[in-house]
């Protein structure tokens, strides 16, 4: 009778855990999907797709949506309204869809408000051309009059397919050039070197094993570690795209090596 009643309380007890674990909301990983338009694309299409982009794998709420970071783009800043009311005023003669490409393709020439641009460089790297257009579609919208147009992304697709596809980023077999050139220390920190806003890599491997970390570079929005599930999503979905096999299984090494 009293393993019965032991029974009855283990299994009580497992029950209310499952219905606690099941009743919390769970955070899944949005990676940007590749997005094709036609010539006849409208302004809402462009917009939409820009604006799931900018809260998915874009992952551009991570410095955008932090003032320590970045300007928040979505609201107004320094008394100049949202983005797309005060991106013509940036530069001289620029209108707004020039100055929010270009400070996607190239960032390092617009720095607002003494923000770090690293993990911008990600953008021109990762994305294509209609993306990069669907989401400046989108931040013209923030406040401004959208002039993206079908043109725009049609010439861009045009350039880029002559371009060729992009591969890894250095062919250097130093773990830390390599993620130098992967821009990981835009968000993770080594000794003096990057930004902790992610999982430090110090101590990495006497925290986590070498396949759980070949998973996160392989699938980084598959989990996050414990404390930065809210970063869920923002790490570049095809961040191995990058690199070649040796690199990975470098970068592997070396992390979990960090102890």
């Amino acid at each position: 009778m009293t393993n019965l009643k032991v029974l009855a309380v283990v299994l009580a007890t497992l029950g209310v855990y499952t219905w606690v674990a099941n009743s919390i909301p769970q955070i899944e990983s949005a990676v940007p999907v590749e997005v094709s338009f036609s010539a006849d694309v409208t302004e809402e299409e462009l917009v939409t797709a820009g604006e799931q982009l900018y809260y998915g794998g874009a992952g551009c709420v991570t410095c955008h949506g932090l003032e320590d970071r970045a300007p928040n783009l979505l609201a107004d800043y320094a008394g100049e309204g949202p983005i797309g009311l005060r991106c013509a005023t940036r530069v001289e003669g620029q209108d707004c869809k020039t100055y929010l490409y270009e400070s996607l393709v190239d960032p390092s020439a617009y720095v607002v408000g003494g923000g770090t641009f690293d993990p911008m460089v990600f953008a021109a790297i990762l994305y294509s051309p209609a993306q990069l257009w669907a989401l400046v579609a989108y931040l013209e919208a923030q406040g401004g009059n959208v002039t993206v147009t079908a043109e725009d992304v049609v010439l861009a697709e045009e350039t880029a397919t002559t371009t060729g596809a992009a591969g890894p980023v250095t062919a250097s077999t130093d773990p830390v050039e390599i993620m130098r050139n992967t821009l990981c220390f835009g968000c993770h920190q080594l000794g003096d070197e990057g930004v902790e806003v992610g999982p430090p890599f110090e101590g990495m491997g006497s925290r986590l094993d070498s396949d759980y970390i070949r998973r996160s570079i392989l699938d980084p929005n598959r989990e996050a570690a414990e404390g930065y599930e809210h970063l869920l999503g923002s790490m570049p979905p095809n961040l191995a795209d990058m690199l070649t096999a040796r690199q990975l299984e470098i970068l592997v090494e070396f992390l979990s090596g960090q102890e």
